[in-house]
């Protein structure tokens, strides 16, 4: 299992575009990588319709979006037909899938899931999100059970929070979402604030008399 901050391994995968190296996928851009257990399967069919809805998004952003089924890439390029059907879209398909019969790699990524298993008795790849920083260091990992849809909006919404973070010394409070108010970071002086984000701070009062809620409207990302 990988840790926050861990350089995440390079790999040469079998996909529905061919064979792909991931650190030449990724290049220099953010990237989401996203796993699931199997093709034809409900959920994991509304979720691949999903961000194929949303690629606007994710290309708006600079993120490069890569999935990942334990099935054949005969069997995934069969499955996007269900796919687009059902998120309305026809044409070619935005992104590729990984084939991974032999589970090597969700074994190598740890995103193989104990508890549920396929008809051979072997475990299920659990809906794993890898979010990709450009300088390929893993920055969210998130774990949904098999039997869990992922909520993407959600993710959109982290991948906001990681790309404002990593241009300003602010972090984002509960519920943020693109445009809301920042936090200042508590490492950063009051004096290096007033410099720092010149739209202004403000600073919330608490019963402790702590100034450390100190607010700035969100930087440009």
């Amino acid at each position: 299992m990988f840790n926050l901050g861990d350089t995440l391994p390079n790999f040469q995968a079998e996909t529905t575009i061919g064979t792909i190296n991931l650190y030449d996928y990724l290049g220099d851009s953010w990237g989401i990588l996203f796993s699931h257990p199997s093709d034809f399967t409900p959920v994991c069919t509304t979720e691949l319709a999903r961000v194929l809805t949303l690629m606007p998004e994710f290309d708006k952003r600079g993120v490069k979006v890569l999935a990942l089924s334990c099935d054949s890439v005969d069997s995934h390029c069969k499955w996007i037909e269900d796919i687009q059907a059902v998120a309305g879209s026809s044409g070619e398909f935005p992104y590729p899938i990984i084939a991974d019969e032999d589970r090597e790699l969700a074994v190598l990524l740890g995103m193989l899931d104990p508890v549920e298993k396929d008809r051979d008795g072997l475990p299920l790849t659990c809906r794993a999100v890898f979010v990709i920083g450009p300088d390929k260091t893993l920055r969210l990992a998130i774990l949904y059970p098999a039997t869990t849809g992922r909520n993407f909006d959600e993710i959109l919404r982290v991948i906001d929070s990681l790309q404002i973070v990593e241009k300003h010394q602010v972090a984002t409070p509960v519920d943020w979402k693109a445009g809301e108010m920042c936090m200042v970071l508590p490492s950063v002086s009051d004096q290096d604030a007033a410099c720092l984000f010149p739209r202004g701070v403000t600073v919330r009062d608490v019963p402790s008399g702590k100034s450390y809620l100190r607010m700035t409207p969100a930087p440009q990302p």
